[in-house]
């Protein structure tokens, strides 16, 4: 179970954040879930289905803590044996913008790729294309509705 810490400098914020690979049904798997819900669920007016929580048990669920706190988490879905997804990327609201996403995406490429994955894939929503793209992310279809809101497929090549 891969655990980095990583030292962050946002003026005049300074955390140390532990990014781990969370285990589905734990203490830290619950915290992953009620974040995805503040951040991406419940300002659309949807929750999660025990079914969908469910079918999470066999993807990558990705952490990054600072102590118990959780501040960002994502988690990596395989497509093929080639391709992951990720999926469910979320950051507290009031630390976006100070790295812990890119820290979060460069820890789930290279956990992607130690797996033998060769591209991952998204379905990012419109207002976060821009993110996506200064990571290398390439749009990859035409502009599509997801719970609710415009998304684009977008993919990177990992080697």
């Amino acid at each position: 179970m891969p655990l980095f810490f990583v030292f962050l400098v946002t003026s005049p914020i300074f955390f140390c954040m532990a990014l781990k690979i969370i285990e589905h049904g734990s203490l830290e798997y619950a915290k992953m879930v009620q974040l995805r819900n503040e951040i991406l669920r419940k300002p659309l007016g949807l929750q999660f289905s025990d079914d969908e929580l469910a079918k999470e048990e066999n993807d990558i669920l990705i952490g990054a803590f600072d102590d118990d706190d959780i501040l960002a988490c994502c988690m990596l879905t395989q497509e093929s044996k080639e391709k992951v997804r990720l999926r469910q990327m979320a950051v507290l609201n009031n630390l976006q913008g100070k790295g812990i996403g890119a820290t979060m995406m460069n820890f789930a490429e290279n956990v992607a790729r130690d797996r033998g994955f060769y591209v991952m894939s998204m379905h990012a929503r419109k207002s976060a294309v821009g993110f996506y793209e200064k990571l290398g992310y390439k749009i990859s279809s035409d502009e599509f509705t997801e719970v609710t809101i415009p998304h684009f497929e977008m993919q990177k090549k990992l080697r």
